[in-house]
């Protein structure tokens, strides 16, 4: 399953086919019950052989939550424990976007790959690595945050307490804010438009839909968020070296229009540029690809 913020999605056997959902609880007190029904609907009165969630925050390795900021009052709770008192042993309870990127390389875009970098997109940026075929959590589990590299220390404040975090200008939200300065500068009246005539109400689906349908002023703003993704992109390429990043999210919907501009600007940023050579593909997955890779960590991994 992928607990999100608003929902809790499970499916059965690792394959994005029939999903179920229910709304994540507003109380965590809540929350356990709600797992349990979505599981226990999933497996329609079969008794899963393992359970694997992915959870919107930090888990250590006991699979106990240490951080989320969608999910708060969820902090401190062993959510490994806990599904392993009502399924049984084979449990496995990690980050959502770290089980994304293992889904991607065994079923998904990455498939062939041994070396792998997964970015998800949404209200902020998370994401997973493989190496030598391999998923690295790193020391307590928390690898993959790359929302919070700082890439302009004189940047917008983060909720995360610092300035300048790659997802204040890559993310979902960025887009938003992107737009919005863009609105206001009088450089993309489509979106004011869409907008309802207020460029402060401008959001990243705004944005997206518009620069699809050919609006030039919101192309540049699209672009614009490309260069820093980019920019995010070559800092980990420079890194990790990975054969193939792959995108996730909401805004790869956005296609050619977004990974046009995102690739050449990738090539001007990264050392090596053309030599680079990585591939930078779209997530082929959606929004089971937490579900899936979590389904198959908790089973054989495959």
């Amino acid at each position: 399953m992928d607990i999100g913020g608003t929902k809790i999605l499970a499916l059965v056997d690792g394959e994005p086919g029939v999903v179920h959902r229910v709304a994540t609880p507003s109380r965590p007190a809540d929350l356990l019950e709600a797992v349990r029904s979505v599981v226990d609907a999933a497996a329609g009165g079969v008794a899963p052989v393992a359970v694997g969630a992915g959870f919107p925050g930090l888990v250590d390795g006991s699979g106990t939550v240490r951080f989320s900021a969608h999910l708060p009052g969820l902090v401190g709770t062993r959510l490994a424990a806990e599904l392993a008192a009502a399924y049984g042993e084979e449990v496995w309870v990690g980050n959502d976007a770290t089980a994304a990127a293992w889904a991607e390389l065994r079923r998904g875009a990455g498939r062939g790959s041994s070396e792998l970098v997964m970015v998800t997109l949404g209200t902020g940026i998370g994401g997973g690595i493989v190496a030598g075929g391999r998923l690295l959590e790193g020391a307590r589990r928390f690898a993959g945050e790359w929302g919070h590299m700082v890439v302009d220390p004189h940047g917008p404040p983060c909720p995360c307490g610092q300035r300048g975090c790659w997802e204040r200008f890559a993310s979902g939200d960025g887009l938003g804010r992107l737009g919005r300065e863009a609105a206001q500068a009088g450089r993309a009246p489509t979106l004011v438009a869409l907008a309802g005539g207020d460029p402060e109400a401008v959001r990243g689906e705004h944005v997206t839909a518009a620069a699809t349908a050919g609006d030039p002023g919101s192309r540049e703003v699209l672009a614009e968020l490309a260069w820093w993704l980019a920019l995010g992109l070559a800092n980990l390429a420079n890194a990790l070296d990975p054969e193939v990043m792959v995108i996730g999210g909401g805004l790869v919907a956005a296609g050619e229009v977004l990974f046009g501009p995102l690739r050449e600007a990738f090539g001007q940023l990264v050392e090596a540029g053309s030599q680079r050579d990585v591939r930078i593909v779209p997530a082929a997955l959606g929004p089971s690809a937490g579900a899936v890779g979590a389904a198959l960590l908790a089973g054989s991994g495959s």
